[in-house]
């Protein structure tokens, strides 16, 4: 490792177990995250005879499939062998689980951060795309496939080449309703989804610094749209503050010794990033997709682009997207009718995100049906203790249990063919939410103030004279 590190190279160094002559490098593993669609590595272990290397640092969750109603009697039998095959696996190898009806379930990027499990200067691994999440908190995380899990589960180390190091680096003063969600989809917008492609991104910056630890997970959580392998933002004390007193977290002497040396999590002042992105975030507005990838997304003030005037690698793709949306070019975003609306996913469903969404929806009567799924169960309860679950009922929203919920479309909760939906989650793909259905990423507020109009609409009107 150079005299000036990254982040990035602090990080790998430390985990680094072994380099072999091809660059790859053998990774100590701290957390392993596992889900319901982690059934295939299972098999894979009992087909060779192994057992799990380190239960004690494997955790399992219930999220994916989970259903957000009817939780003692599930009526779909694949998903109900789905969970059963999960309960089944952590018994046998002695792993923590999360069940469907712990009362810390929840989506497994929401509750590791909730628990303590996620801690500065780990390495985070988990079957799921979004593991980039855990970033936020300093670590090196991010998601793995079908083959690596099994890897993890048996030697508690995985195989990975070091990405090239990436800064986007955001200063400023963040408008009126304009959020982590909006600084994530413009960036991803600019560059285009492969616009990291190959690298790690951290953020920095006045604006990063100022952020939540909720907005800083929904910041890493969407980096990988933008084809980054992960993101990292160092630790502060806002991050040491969100760590204190969770259950898996160090207590007491050890939190005070594991502070100090989570304070050295930083990039060195004379370090140099292969790619270096500097961002105003006064020049953010609340921004939306109108396609069908996350960097097909624009000002809720702009106009859906004319793939004519686009250069020839986005030309195809927006005349495609297009298509399927069942959009012009050339007409605004804003005003655009929607069918339902969704709150939830890993992305966007901490309380913060449920807070900032029922400011919009107090008093007001939603114009289209839409479902509010909160992140895990105890966000539920503390929801429920500061009613906000009064005030999207009393909109007209449905409220249900926690889990990836509509964001997947494999627990029942979908949107229907051709019906346009407003959603907080993190990709927009045909068919995400369904056969057929029509997705338009927003930041919670923003999906409040489409329920409300039942239009894709500016939320800054919606919010003037309304306390934070």
């Amino acid at each position: 490792m150079s005299a000036h590190a990254t982040l990035l190279d602090k990080l790998w160094s430390a985990h680094e177990v072994y380099r072999a002559e091809d660059g790859a490098s053998l990774l100590w593993v701290d957390r392993h995250l596992v889900h319901e669609g982690s059934h295939h590595a299972f098999a894979k272990l009992k087909a060779r005879g192994f057992g799990v290397a380190n239960p004690e640092l494997t955790f399992a969750v219930v999220d994916h499939y989970a259903p957000t109603r009817g939780r003692d009697a599930i009526a779909d039998p694949n998903i109900a062998r789905m969970i059963n095959t999960l309960e089944q696996n952590a018994a046998q190898h002695g792993i923590q689980l999360f069940g469907l009806n712990d009362p810390n379930q929840g989506i497994v990027h929401v509750i590791g951060p909730e628990q303590g499990l996620t801690l500065p200067g780990l390495l985070i691994n988990c079957g799921d795309s979004h593991t980039s999440t855990h970033g936020a908190f300093g670590a090196l995380a991010f998601g793995i496939g079908a083959t690596e899990v099994a890897h993890v589960l048996a030697t508690q180390t995985i195989w990975q080449k070091k990405p090239k190091a990436m800064r986007i680096k955001v200063d400023g003063i963040l408008g009126p309703a304009v959020t982590a969600k909006d600084i994530a989809l413009n960036w991803i917008a600019w560059l285009g989804s492969d616009g990291a492609r190959g690298h790690a991104v951290e953020y920095s910056g006045s604006t990063i610094r100022d952020l939540s630890m909720e907005a800083r997970m929904t910041l890493c959580n969407l980096s990988i749209e933008g084809g980054a392998r992960f993101g990292m933002i160092a630790p502060d004390e806002t991050t040491f503050e969100y760590i204190k007193g969770r259950p898996f977290a160090p207590q007491g002497a050890a939190l005070d010794r594991a502070m100090q040396s989570w304070g050295d999590l930083k990039t060195d002042g004379e370090a140099v990033f292969d790619h270096d992105v500097a961002i105003d975030a006064a020049k953010i507005a609340p921004t939306v997709t109108w396609g069908t990838s996350p960097d097909q997304a624009i000002p809720i003030n702009g106009s859906i682009p004319n793939p004519d005037f686009l250069k020839a690698g986005r030309a195809d793709a927006a005349r495609a997207a297009l298509d399927y949306m069942g959009l012009a070019p050339g007409r605004p975003i804003a005003g655009t009718p929607i069918d339902q609306v969704f709150l939830g996913s890993c992305t966007n469903a901490r309380i913060e995100d449920l807070r900032v969404a029922a400011q919009v929806l107090s008093g007001q009567t939603a114009k289209v049906p839409g479902m509010v799924s909160p992140g895990s169960a105890l966000v539920k309860q503390q929801a429920e203790q500061e009613g906000l679950d009064q005030i999207f009922v009393s909109a007209g929203l449905d409220w249900v249990a926690s889990g990836c919920s509509m964001c997947v479309g494999m627990n029942g909760d979908l949107v229907g063919a051709g019906k346009r939906c407003a959603s907080s989650t993190n990709r927009n793909f045909r068919g995400r939410q369904g056969r057929g259905a029509r997705t338009h990423l927003m930041s919670p507020a923003m999906v409040a103030a489409a329920a409300i109009t039942g239009t894709i609409a500016d939320v800054r009107p919606l919010l003037k004279g309304r306390a934070a």
